[in-house]
């Protein structure tokens, strides 16, 4: 469960970057304040929100790859960004196998998305996985 709240983290932080401009570090310090993760998740989170914010453009290439009814910029914030962490990790992590990166990020879609984010963010992220193999 811990890793799930540093995927969510690393989720918000991500989101805060893109909607508020919002320096990752000083995000990332306040959702911590907040006492939001335990201490022995920081650097799992940290490293998915550095993987995604340097990769950025190639991870929203691979997730506009496989979105064929809607541009990225339509998409849901909420959406491309949990999709964007799930893609980090799939892709430059490689610390757990796609599938569960996947359930991982239509779980928090669940949580924060609409009621239909997580088919969404479960079908564009199944094509990434593929990539993976």
């Amino acid at each position: 469960m811990s890793r799930r709240r540093a995927r969510e983290t690393a989720f918000k932080v991500v989101f805060q970057v893109e909607q508020a401009k919002a320096d990752p570090e000083e995000a990332f310090n306040y959702l911590v304040e907040e006492g939001s993760l335990p201490e022995k998740d920081w650097e799992f989170a940290q490293k998915l929100i550095r993987k995604c914010l340097e990769n950025l453009e190639s991870i929203d290439d691979k997730i506009a790859k496989y979105s064929d009814a809607w541009d990225l910029k339509r998409m849901s914030a909420v959406d491309r960004n949990i999709m964007r962490i799930a893609a980090a990790e799939m892709l430059y992590l490689k610390e757990v196998l796609p599938p569960i990166a996947i359930d991982e990020a239509v779980e928090i879609a669940k949580k924060y998305g609409d009621e239909k984010s997580h088919a969404f963010v479960n079908a564009i992220l199944d094509k990434i996985a593929r990539e993976c193999q």
